[in-house]
């Protein structure tokens, strides 16, 4: 599970943007472009076998354990739709450790749905594969487009995803 703020408008890099000029000739003016207020937070839960479930923060929500709790009981039914086998066998379940991740709520939610949590080393550095391959990409391939909604960017979202092999994500 991982999860990234995506926004309605994310400006090309000054890389990106750079021209080709005469050595004589004046630098075109740049004015700083800020991002843009609107923004989605996407969560994504995936395994070997591919993307579970993609799941988009309402507005005026905040990740907390209540909410991080009804994902997973989301990602329980869904194990038992797409992968019927390897649900029987167990889940081991990795998560960040996040406030809404280390909860009480939280705990018993992964016990009542049947995960197993592993623990996530204290000290080890942020080394998800999507954080490397996954989000990047879904971000370079959004960047310098104007989205008018969250709607859209969602939409944006689904057509980069669906429908991606596995090694798609690592």
């Amino acid at each position: 599970m991982d999860e990234t703020w995506l926004c309605h408008y994310d400006p090309e890099t000054k890389q990106q943007s750079m021209e080709w000029r005469h050595s004589d000739s004046r630098r075109p003016k740049k004015f700083r472009v800020q991002k843009s207020a609107g923004k989605v937070l996407v969560s994504i839960f995936c395994d070997q076998d591919g993307i579970l479930l993609i799941e988009y923060l309402p507005k005026g929500q905040t990740i907390n354990a209540e909410y991080y709790s009804s994902l997973l009981v989301q990602l329980k039914d869904i194990l038992k739709v797409k992968r019927r086998g390897k649900f029987a066998k167990g889940v081991l379940f990795l998560h960040y450790n996040a406030p809404a991740h280390r909860a009480l709520a939280t705990q018993k939610k992964l016990t009542y749905v049947g995960f197993q949590d592993l623990d996530y080393p204290p000290c080890s550095a942020d080394l998800a594969s999507s954080d490397y391959h996954l989000f990047p990409g879904l971000k370079k391939q959004l960047k310098g487009r104007l989205f008018s909604s969250d709607a859209d960017v969602i939409a944006a979202v689904e057509i980069r995803l669906d429908g991606q092999p596995p090694e798609f994500l690592f």
